[in-house]
This record gives structure tokens, sequence and C-alpha cells, in this order.
């Protein structure tokens, strides 16, 4: 039995080699059923694996760490919680190879909300365990993250609403921004829509999961 609970979705185009692999991880509150609905519209080559976090929450929702609304400095997120979970993830993917066998060259990162912010500590802290890292609605964490030299980090991308009412644009813009300016390269868009992946976004991110896979 894996460390997290997760669905997938096999490749729709098989060859003899081990598949590439995209992890799903859905934001604070919801469960692995909310980002698999993209799995079907996803680069077809891809086994797609949506995981569950691992801190349940009232009404059947989890969270990959706990969110303090009632700090002083309003919401304070559990850094340590969140860094737990960093290295789950990492256990689930050695333990994964197992049940399901993958190119481990190929691992690539799917998060929205609180999964961007732990998929950029993911691909970040440990670049040669990712290929890519797609962030939406979410923002760079520094405290959970160690960044590597701009040159061996995963390929970036990130999206935001500009309307979103979660977690503010800026926060997401600014992420960007310093890592651009740290010099990693990483496209960002922005989307007049609120804390959700609007139908203009997710063929957004299709374009550059595609122009990644077809290069």
């Amino acid at each position: 039995m894996a460390v997290l609970d997760f669905i997938v979705r096999q490749p729709k185009t098989k060859t003899e080699e081990n598949p590439p692999l995209l992890i799903l991880l859905h934001g604070y509150g919801s469960n692995e059923n909310d980002l698999f609905a993209f799995a079907e519209y996803l680069h077809p080559s891809l086994m797609v694996v949506s995981l569950r976090a691992p801190h349940s929450l009232p009404m059947t929702g989890h969270a990959w760490y706990s969110i303090h609304f009632d700090a002083e400095q309003g919401k304070w997120s559990d850094d340590e919680e969140a860094i737990g979970s960093r290295e789950l993830v990492l256990q689930f993917l050695d333990e994964l190879l197992e049940i399901h066998p993958y190119d481990r060259s190929q691992v690539h990162l799917l998060g929205f909300s609180q999964g961007a912010i732990l998929s950029y500590g993911l691909g970040l802290t440990y670049p040669k365990r990712f290929a890519s890292v797609i962030a939406l609605s979410g923002y760079f964490n520094e405290n959970i993250t160690q960044l590597p030299e701009p040159k061996d980090a995963p390929a970036l991308y990130a999206a935001h609403g500009s309307l979103d009412e979660v977690v503010p644009y800026d926060w997401g813009q600014r992420s960007a921004e310093l890592l651009q300016q740290k010099g990693f390269a990483i496209q960002f868009d922005a989307f007049p829509v609120g804390h959700t992946v609007g139908q203009e976004g997710f063929y957004k991110l299709l374009e550059w999961q595609n122009a990644l896979f077809n290069s």
C-alpha cells in the first residue's frame, strides 16, 4: 500500500519503454478527484497520477499542510507540515515504481493553489527528480524550498487568475518575477478569472506542455 492514496490514468499511447509520469497535487480542502478531471485531455504519452493530500479536513477535504486563519499575521502556513508532505511525495514516487513503473527521468508536476506551492517546493528543491513544474494559482514559498542553480532547474510554467480572491494574483506574479530575477526561466500567464482554472488557462497550459513534449 502506498504512503499516499492516489488514482491513475494509464498512458493512451503505449510503448515498450516506461512512460513519463505526471503527478497532480490538488489544493487545500479538495481531494484527488479534483484535478483528475484534467487527465483525459493531458498529453497521451503520460501516466497521470493524482494524489490525495495526507491531512484530513471536515467534509471529505484534504490538505498538504495546515493553514491557521486566526494567526496574528493573517493566513499562516504550517511550513513544517508542508516539508513533511514534500518528503511524503518523494517517498510515494519511490513506492510507485514498484506498482506502476515509469521513466524516472521524466517526472512532471502539476499543482493547483496549495498543490502549486508544494510543486514549487518539490521541483526546485529536488531538480534532479523532476523534469517540469506547472504551478497554477499558487506562489513560491522560500521556507519550504531550496533553490538550485538555474541551469539545473526543471522547466517552469505558472499561471494565475487576476481576480483571484483566495491566493492574491500579486503573490503569483511576484513569485515568477523573483525567480526570473534569480536567473530561472519561467513562463507566467495571467487570465481574467478568480481562484480557478478557466478554459483559456487550461488550453494555455496544454499548449506549454505539448511544446515541452514535442521539443
